[in-house]
C-alpha cells in the first residue's frame, strides 16, 4: 500500500466505555479512494461514516478492534439458525446507496424505538443519507428485506475486493422477533459465500461493551492485533 496521510481529530469522551478518552485517525479528506485501496484499508482495520474513513488511535485504550468473520468457517449457532427459519420468507433485494423515502421513515422509526436518548432519530434526510452513503467511491449496497409488502429492514455494507464491509443495519422495531438484525448478517454471509467472497468485517468489537457484545457470537470471529489477524478464543 502506497503512503496515505492520516489526520487526527480532537480528545472526546468515549461513546462505548466510561471514564475513558477517545480519539480518530481520519484519511484525508482529498485523498482518493479507489475501491482496491478501500478493500486495502478494511483490511488494515479502518471503517467509515459517510465519506469519512477513520481508525481509533486512543493516547491510552486499544480496546476497539476491527473484527471479521471468516466465512467459509462460520457455523451458525442454534438460535442462528433459528433466525434463518424465521424469515426464510424474506426477499432480499440491492439497492444503489440513494435517497429513498421508505428507507429513511424506517430509520428514523428505528432510532426512536432502539436508541431514544441519542440524536440519530432526529437526522434530518440530508443527514441521513451522508452517514450512511459516501462520495468517494460507489460500491455501497443497500440490502432491503421484504416480506410480501413490507419493508422490514435495511442493511448497507460496502463491496470490497475480498467480501463486505456491513456499515450499519436498521429495521421495523415491530419486527424484532426472530432477531432480524442477527439474519441481516447471516444473509451477509451467506451471499458470501455463494460469491466465494472470504471475509464479512463487522466493524469494532470491544469486548467490555454490552453494545458490541452481539459480534462475538458469530464463530469463529478474528480481531486484528498487533502482529495481524488472530482468532478470538
Amino acid at each position: 500500500m502506497s503512503t496515505i496521510s492520516l489526520y487526527l481529530g480532537p480528545l472526546e469522551p468515549c461513546p462505548y466505555l466510561d471514564g475513558l478518552t477517545a480519539q480518530m485517525a481520519f484519511l484525508a479528506p482529498d485523498e482518493v479512494v479507489t475501491p482496491h485501496l478501500y478493500s486495502i484499508l478494511v483490511a488494515h482495520g479502518f471503517r467509515r461514516s459517510g465519506s469519512l474513513i477513520y481508525r481509533p488511535q486512543c493516547p491510552n485504550c486499544r480496546a476497539c478492534e476491527p473484527v471479521r468473520v471468516p466465512v467459509n468457517r462460520f457455523y451458525p449457532s442454534r438460535a442462528q439458525r433459528r433466525s434463518e427459519k424465521h424469515y426464510a420468507d424474506v426477499a432480499v433485494v440491492e439497492r444503489p446507496a440513494t435517497f429513498d423515502a421508505a428507507h429513511y421513515a424506517l430509520y428514523r422509526r428505528y432510532q426512536m424505538a432502539r436508541h431514544p436518548e441519542g440524536n440519530m432519530g432526529k437526522a434530518g434526510p440530508q443527514e441521513y443519507i451522508d452517514f450512511l452513503a459516501n462520495d468517494r467511491f460507489d460500491r455501497t449496497l443497500f440490502l432491503e428485506f421484504i416480506r410480501g409488502d413490507d419493508l422490514l429492514g435495511v442493511a448497507v455494507v460496502d463491496e470490497l475486493d475480498q467480501g463486505f464491509s456491513a456499515v450499519y443495519t436498521f429495521f421495523d422495531p415491530d419486527h424484532s422477533a426472530g432477531s432480524l438484525g442477527t439474519f441481516a448478517i447471516l444473509w451477509e454471509i451467506r451471499e458470501l459465500m455463494r460469491r466465494r467472497k472470504p471475509w464479512l468485517y463487522l466493524g469494532f468489537w470491544i469486548e467490555a461493551s454490552p453494545k458490541m457484545r452481539y459480534k462475538s457470537r458469530f464463530k469463529p470471529l478474528e480481531r486484528r492485533s498487533e502482529s495481524g489477524w488472530i482468532t478470538v478464543e
